[in-house]
């Protein structure tokens, strides 16, 4: 009997199996979120230009050609949504908001417009401007105007949805009107 208990100590044979037993769940898992994380930041880089593109499409606008209308504005971001693709643009928001600066620390609304999502109010006071834009002259005079794009995605993972519902990818950029001191939307600002 001690002989038998001896051999059965010794013995080697079903350890790999063991332990690839062990192992095989967590490899599985990591290979499953490899899948998403990789999704994920490719629909991450989709954001990050539909967010250029919004800012950069909105900005060639100006006051001389009666700025930008209602049909402009859904024209915008329709083609903005079709940056995203292949990736489905219902789970995208758009914001685009023009931002008028009138000293290196004060800054309001002059307007707002949202793709399914809250615009911000007009006239109303933005405490969102960065560092480097306060602490620089970054306006040779003021008032001066900035178009502040942002895009939020509502990411729900392909092969993780039991464990992760969404999500939220997003991404922000100001730049300065490109064809003239302001951008009109509806006539808002009447003037630069």
């Amino acid at each position: 009997m001690i002989n038998l208990a001896r051999r059965f100590i010794a013995a080697t044979r079903g350890v790999a199996a063991v332990e690839f037993a062990v192992v095989a769940p967590v490899l599985l898992l990591m290979l499953v979120e490899t899948y998403d994380i990789g999704n994920a930041i490719a629909v991450y880089m989709k954001v990050r230009s539909a967010t250029m593109a919004l800012a950069s499409i909105t900005n060639t606008y100006s006051t001389g050609n009666n700025g930008i209308q209602s049909a402009n504005m859904t024209d915008i971001t329709n083609k903005v949504s079709q940056v995203l693709a292949p990736y489905a643009s219902a789970p995208a928001t758009l914001t685009i908001t023009q931002i008028k600066m009138t000293s290196a620390s004060a800054a309001t609304v002059s307007w707002s417009y949202s793709l399914k999502g809250t615009a911000y109010s007009q006239g109303s006071s933005w405490t969102r401007l960065p560092s480097q834009l306060t602490t620089t002259n970054s306006c040779n005079s003021y008032p001066c105007y900035l178009i502040f794009a942002e895009t939020s995605y509502a990411y729900t993972p392909a092969l993780l949805s039991t464990f992760i519902s969404s999500l939220t990818l997003g991404d922000n950029i100001y730049v300065t009107p490109r064809s003239s001191a302001c951008v009109q939307y509806l006539g808002v600002p009447s003037t630069c």
